[in-house]
């Protein structure tokens, strides 16, 4: 149903922008395609409900044709500024209407961009509590009370007569919880926000965001881990980029690397 849906509306998508004869009628089908509740929108939303044969597939041709009709948009909206100046007689003693400020925060933009290329490329988006249990924070990651690796966090404990709670240190937890509903192949990432008792400084904060990924498979390599970074740093930063996986030591993890980039 995707693959049809996607060459229909492409062809309706790219007549409906041909016929726009004003700013308004072009924001009307930008809103009808690529807007919060557009059929664009909706179809890379559902990616994560579709089986992990066609995910990859529709995930890119969604991608694709949503640079296409960005740019159609783009270049209908700059014709119809050029004809309204050429034909249309302006009052300039009309108040002009309120400048309406705002925006996404950063924060949201580069998550929802960090969703979207991991989307494509056949990964499920998954959340989980923000507020933890020792077990699922520590435990289940096999880091125990006496593990080295506890020492760097300073963990923000809840008070709490029954369970030991906390603010999560790291979205790992919620890897064990989806492996506990779900078995392999996986293929998720894990972003969100996590809490550490630090002292605020140019580099630190007490909370932070994180994004973790998870892929499990018989035939899963380093090879594997080398080739979607390089894809998301390409189409992250829109370039070709070059990168280098380096040995490294991290205490709950192994084996473990570092990632350097140009």
């Amino acid at each position: 149903m995707a693959r049809i849906n996607l060459k229909t509306l492409k062809n309706q998508a790219k007549n409906e922008i041909e016929k726009a004869e004003n700013l308004k009628e072009l924001d009307e089908v930008f809103k009808k395609y690529l807007g919060e509740k557009g059929k664009i929108t909706q179809v890379l939303k559902s990616l994560k409900k579709m089986p992990k044969t066609r995910r990859t597939k529709i995930g890119k041709e969604a991608n694709q044709l949503k640079k296409l009709l960005e740019i159609k948009i783009k270049q209908k909206a700059e014709k119809i500024k050029k004809e309204i100046g050429e034909k249309e007689w302006v009052d300039i003693t009309i108040p002009g209407k309120k400048i309406l400020l705002g925006h996404l925060h950063p924060l949201t933009q580069v998550k929802r961009k960090v969703e979207e290329i991991f989307q494509s490329m056949g990964f499920s988006v998954v959340e989980g509590p923000e507020i933890e249990t020792e077990w699922y924070n520590f435990d289940a990651l096999n880091i125990p009370k006496d593990h080295p690796a506890r020492d760097l966090w300073d963990t923000l404990w809840l008070k709490n007569e029954k369970t030991k709670l906390l603010l999560r240190t790291h979205t790992s937890p919620v890897q064990v919880r989806y492996m506990e509903k779900n078995n392999p192949p996986l293929r998720i990432i894990v972003p969100g926000n996590v809490f550490r008792h630090e002292a605020t400084d140019p580099r630190h904060e007490f909370q932070l965001y994180q994004v973790e990924g998870l892929m499990i498979g018989k035939e899963v390599s380093v090879a594997n881990f080398k080739a979607i970074i390089k894809e998301f740093l390409i189409k992250f930063f829109g370039k070709q980029i070059e990168f280098l996986v380096r040995p490294d030591f991290f205490p709950f993890t192994e084996p473990s690397f570092d990632i350097s980039i140009s």
